[in-house]
């Protein structure tokens, strides 16, 4: 049987949400997993140190780079484009999709150069004049790790073009192999002797040279497996260069999507230099931000990516019901997957810093920042995951012109608020200050994303969402208070002495309490869709 796969038969074989979120989730599971074993072992080598926070800096380098150039677009635009194309071409739109890998190909060749040619002006929009920073550093590993740009840009657009292709597995379990690669990377760099030069930097240092290159490699690594892929569904590739009769459609998508790369790029910049005013800063935020995105990478992303093709195709038939029905479901899914977490991140936020994060050249400090920064800021997780979602309805419409305004609208709320932060907080409390500073956007981002797609589409069901929303506040509020009493009960009566063991004792007394009586809770309520997995889990209880 040929594996070529036919348009009809992706429509007639596209599988449901629910079973595509599933399949992804357990991927991203392992993806994050393996990631954050990846995080672990770097901050336990470097520490929350001026080497950790310039090795963070440049390799922030390549990602924000690759979303000006291109990864924004994909993201935001390709799947509604490759979608429209599967739907008018002769060919399935093969032939569009060839085109825009050669076009991006080409964009991300010359963008990476430009961006290797320009690293030290690259360092000095990053990094802060405080003398707490070190440039030098950052330049040194911006040149091993921005050819990277080029990787990143081709593995989410090949992941795009599998996505429109009912294939969402493996762009999920790609980055697993990433993570596989930096892990392999770090204990090659442990067993390594010597140092890396903070005064002078030298490039050719052994451990400077495997942690930058090792980093690149494993983006590339990451886009390759790709291409197996790509080849099983029977996409064949060929250049295509010149015009496409829908080059000016998506040239003025992507002209608005570029501008909202560019803010989140100037915020990100704002960021960074309020953080490298303190050193370990920036590496604290990003360890904190890692560990948010667990429940969100594993649930929220999933979800999205499955709603993506479904809502693109609801836009392409002008049917704005079935719009609206997509975006009311992602919502309270939403919350209703990620309120728990982000309450378990609150709770357990301390704990976790603890348990996880001190160990090596981080220290028991570095941990208690980790864990500090992690559980004020937490309450940004769901926000975070509605406004995206919200973005994504403007794009399916082919409307890239609104989320940039959105997108205007939270970057200047944020850069405001990290500018008041530097002003106002001491500097060893940045890390919580740039923290706090992201979540408060997203809230923001949140009721401004609504109150547009309100004017633009109508009724949204905005107070059965709401509902649901306070519905899933009450129920993990109460279910980790009860399990916060357990954990106190447990640890007082066991008079332990080590912070880390305690630690640990919190984190799976709150987790596996607080988690499953949140979750009950919900079914006592009644939320609608929380009923059919609870009668899954009792038929599974059922049979044993």
């Amino acid at each position: 049987m040929s594996e070529t796969v036919t348009q009809e038969n992706r429509s007639d074989a596209a599988p449901s949400v629910a079973r595509a979120s599933g399949s992804m989730a357990i991927a991203t599971v392992v993806s994050r997993a393996s990631g954050l074993l990846s995080k672990l072992l770097l901050v336990t080598l470097l520490g929350a140190t001026a080497l950790n926070d310039s090795y963070q800096v440049a390799t922030t380098l390549p990602t924000m780079i690759n979303e000006l150039l291109l990864g924004g677009v994909l993201t935001s635009v390709a799947i509604p484009l490759l979608v429209r194309a599967e739907k008018e071409d002769g060919d399935g739109g093969e032939s569009y999709a060839q085109w825009m890998v050669t076009m991006s190909a080409v964009l991300l060749g010359i963008g990476t150069v430009v961006a290797i040619i320009a690293a030290p002006l690259l360092t000095s929009l990053f990094v802060s004049s405080s003398d707490k920073a070190n440039p030098e550093l950052v330049t040194a590993f911006a040149y091993l790790v921005l050819p990277g740009i080029v990787f990143y840009g081709l593995s989410a657009l090949l992941g795009a073009i599998l996505n429109t292709r009912d294939i969402f597995g493996l762009p999920t379990w790609a980055p697993v192999l990433n993570n596989v690669v930096m892990i392999v990377v770090l204990g090659v760099y442990w067993v390594l002797p010597g140092e890396i030069s903070l005064d002078p930097v030298r490039m050719g240092e052994p451990k400077l040279l495997v942690l930058g290159l090792g980093t690149m490699l494993g983006v590339a690594v990451q886009a390759a497996v790709m291409i197996p892929a790509m080849r099983r569904t029977g996409f064949r590739f060929r250049w295509r260069f010149g015009w496409d009769r829908r080059l000016a459609e998506f040239g003025g998508l992507a002209l608005w999507v570029l501008l909202y790369v560019g803010l989140g790029f100037v915020s990100m910049v704002v960021l960074t230099r309020v953080a490298t005013n303190d050193v370990g800063a920036i590496t604290v935020y990003n360890y904190q931000w890692l560990v948010t995105q667990v429940p969100y990478g594993v649930l929220g992303v999933s979800l999205l990516t499955a709603l993506m093709p479904k809502m693109s195709r609801a836009a392409a038939a002008n049917d704005i019901g079935s719009l609206v029905g997509d975006l009311s479901f992602g919502n309270r899914m939403s919350s209703i997957l990620l309120m728990p977490f982000a309450a378990l991140l609150t709770v357990a936020g301390l704990p976790i810093g603890l348990a996880v994060f001190s160990h090596g050249e981080s220290g028991i400090a570095g941990g208690t920042e980790i864990g500090v920064a992690m559980a004020l800021s937490a309450f940004g997780l769901v926000p975070y995951a509605i406004t995206l979602l919200q973005l994504r309805v403007f794009y399916a419409m082919k409307d890239a012109r609104t989320p940039t305004l959105i997108q205007g609208v939270i970057v200047v709320i944020r850069i405001a608020l990290l500018l008041l932060f530097l002003k106002i907080s001491p500097t060893d409390k940045l890390a919580v200050a740039v923290s706090i500073a992201m979540s408060l956007s997203f809230v923001a981002g949140a009721v401004v994303g609504q109150v547009w797609l309100r004017l633009r589409l109508g009724r949204l069901r905005t107070g059965y969402t709401a509902w649901t929303i306070c519905l899933t506040v009450v129920a993990s509020a109460i279910g980790f208070a009860m399990a916060a009493g357990l954990a106190w009960l447990v640890t007082a009566a066991l008079g332990l002495e080590s912070v880390r063991t305690e630690a640990w004792i919190d984190l799976v007394v709150l987790t596996v309490v607080g988690l499953p009586l949140s979750f009950g809770l919900l079914a006592v309520f009644r939320v609608p869709e929380v009923k059919p997995a609870m009668d899954k889990v009792l038929r599974l209880v059922g049979r044993r």
